[in-house]
């Protein structure tokens, strides 16, 4: 099973972006470091403005909405044009049918 970093970077590609992961694990912490305290994956396409994605599961995507609101850092990197989504992971289907990985994205900010 992939990670959804590993999922989302493979769904950006085929958006035709350019990604790289900028989330760490920090070893003295022993925690993962989001870029700007949100950011798992920057993506960049020609003509567009940047793209800085969070990763989750669909269950954590609203604590994760929340978490962006409460940065200084986000009002700035919209401010300048940039794009914040949060894309969340999961494994749906019919009943008795096989699961696939779905994905559902929001924006942030959230349009009124």
């Amino acid at each position: 099973m992939s990670s959804p970093t590993q999922r989302s970077k493979a769904h950006a590609k085929k958006l035709g972006y350019t990604v790289a992961i900028v989330e760490h694990w920090n070893a003295w912490a022993r925690i993962r470091q989001d870029l700007f305290g949100f950011g798992d994956l920057l993506c960049m396409k020609e003509g567009e403005p940047l793209l800085l994605v969070q990763t989750t599961t669909t269950s954590n995507m609203q604590s994760r909405m929340v978490k962006i609101a409460g940065t200084k850092e986000a009002a700035i990197w919209v401010s300048t044009g940039n794009k914040i989504a949060v894309w969340g992971w999961a494994k749906r289907g019919k009943k008795g049918k096989r699961k696939t990985w779905t994905l559902k994205a929001m924006t942030y900010p959230l349009a009124p």
